[in-house]
Order: C-alpha cells, then sequence, then structure tokens
C-alpha cells in the first residue's frame, strides 16, 4: 500500500509540474530579426515540451539600441531621453493577443541584442539596462522567475575599431546571465563565417551565416530547455 501511495503523488507532482504552456519570447536587433525560429529553435522546444505546450514569440528590429526596450534607460551621465520603449510596447503588443486565454506555465526570454550599444559607446550602463529590461518584462507579466537567455555578440570586434564597446557589451552580457539566477548565454563566435542569406562568404561578419543562424537557434533552445528544467521545482 505504501509503494502504490507513493506511485500515486509522485504521479500527482508530475501531472501538477506539466500543466500550462512553456512561452518564449524573442526580440533583439538584426541578428534576431534575421533569425527564424521555426529552422531550429522551435522544433527542438517542441520536441522537448509538446507542440501543443509551446508558444514562440518574436519581434525584433535591426540596428537598435537597447533604450528602445527599456523604459527607464539613462546614460552614464543619469540622463534620460525624451522616448525610450517604443519596441518594447510593440513587443508586447504581440505577446499578449498570443498568450490569451493560455495558463503559462514558464516564460523564457531570449535577448540577441547589444550591437548598437556597442557603437554608440552605451556598455557602461548595458548590464543594467538588462536587469531593468527583464525587471520589466517579469512585472509586466505578474512573473518574478522568468528565465533569460542571451546571445552575446559575436567576435566582430574584439580589437573594437569598428564599435567602441563592443568587448564591454560582451562582458556585460555575460556578467548579467551569470549572475542573473535564472539566467545563461550562448557563444556565436563560430556563426558568422561562411555563407550568408545571399549566398556570400562572410568572414567575422556582423551578421551570422545561414548555417549560423540554426547554430544559435539550437544553442538557445538547449539552454532554455536546461534553465526550464533546472528551475522547475524553485
Amino acid at each position: 500500500m505504501r509503494s502504490l501511495l507513493v506511485v500515486v503523488a509522485l504521479v500527482a507532482a508530475v501531472s501538477f509540474a506539466g500543466e500550462g504552456t512553456h512561452l518564449f519570447v524573442l526580440s533583439g536587433q538584426s541578428n534576431m530579426a534575421r533569425f527564424d525560429p521555426n529552422v531550429s529553435f522551435a522544433p527542438a522546444v517542441e520536441k522537448e515540451f509538446g507542440k501543443e505546450n509551446v508558444i514562440v514569440v518574436k519581434d525584433a528590429q535591426g540596428g537598435q539600441p537597447i533604450l528602445r526596450w527599456y523604459k527607464e534607460w539613462k546614460d552614464v551621465r543619469g540622463k534620460k531621453p525624451e522616448s525610450t520603449g517604443d519596441l518594447y510596447d510593440h513587443l508586447m503588443g504581440v505577446v499578449h493577443p498570443a498568450i490569451d486565454g493560455q495558463k503559462i506555465q514558464t516564460v523564457t526570454f531570449i535577448w540577441m541584442q547589444g550591437e548598437r550599444d556597442a557603437l554608440e559607446k552605451y556598455a557602461g550602463v548595458y548590464e543594467e539596462s538588462l536587469k531593468g529590461l527583464v525587471k520589466q518584462l517579469s512585472d509586466d507579466l505578474g512573473r518574478d522567475d522568468i528565465n533569460v537567455v542571451i546571445g552575446r555578440i559575436s567576435d566582430f570586434d574584439l580589437k573594437n575599431k569598428k564599435y567602441p564597446d563592443w568587448t564591454k557589451i560582451r562582458e556585460a552580457q555575460v556578467e548579467f546571465a551569470e549572475t542573473y539566477s535564472r539566467g545563461a548565454w550562448i557563444d556565436t563566435d563560430d556563426c558568422n563565417t561562411g555563407l550568408n542569406k545571399k549566398g556570400q562568404q562572410v568572414q567575422d561578419d556582423l551578421h551570422m551565416s545561414e548555417v549560423g543562424y540554426k547554430l544559435i537557434g539550437e544553442r538557445y533552445a538547449a539552454k532554455a530547455i536546461e534553465l526550464i528544467k533546472t528551475n522547475q521545482d524553485k
């Protein structure tokens, strides 16, 4: 009888843990805009959790700094631009209809952005901006358990010749991902060499190759699944 009760309890626990849909929110600038989640990301998370248990939402725009998402963004002097957060509002305008009437079990935020901030020398406030953006999303969705996967910007300008804060943005992204309790990051340094979408051969390019976009999708999915499983009982 005791064994039977244990089995029943375990089944009930598994059933409870599996209730609801897994929401994946993808956003950022050009490397996210050019990324097709249906190639490698969505198939991986659907295989893991079941297609009927997954919602993937992507909304991105190339060439934009994080201030277009984070509403309370300020520069290193504490100055706030007149307009911030418009792309975040657009993103949420896509997210909310997608989850309307759904019971959401987990939320994972997939972020690929930072190149523009490296160009504009905004590295000094980038990590705090990431923290603020995640808190902003958490508040809007009414959750304090959002998983975050950051795509670290590539090795395009490790000497900071064209984009003065390139390596500093990379460092800020890793620092955020490794100190945020539900965070992770993926390496994209091998994803920007090969044939691009125009069939041109590129080497350490600003944008990913065709194969590179497939690789980052696989890596995003693997990290997201890992975070969801690790944090499921927290």
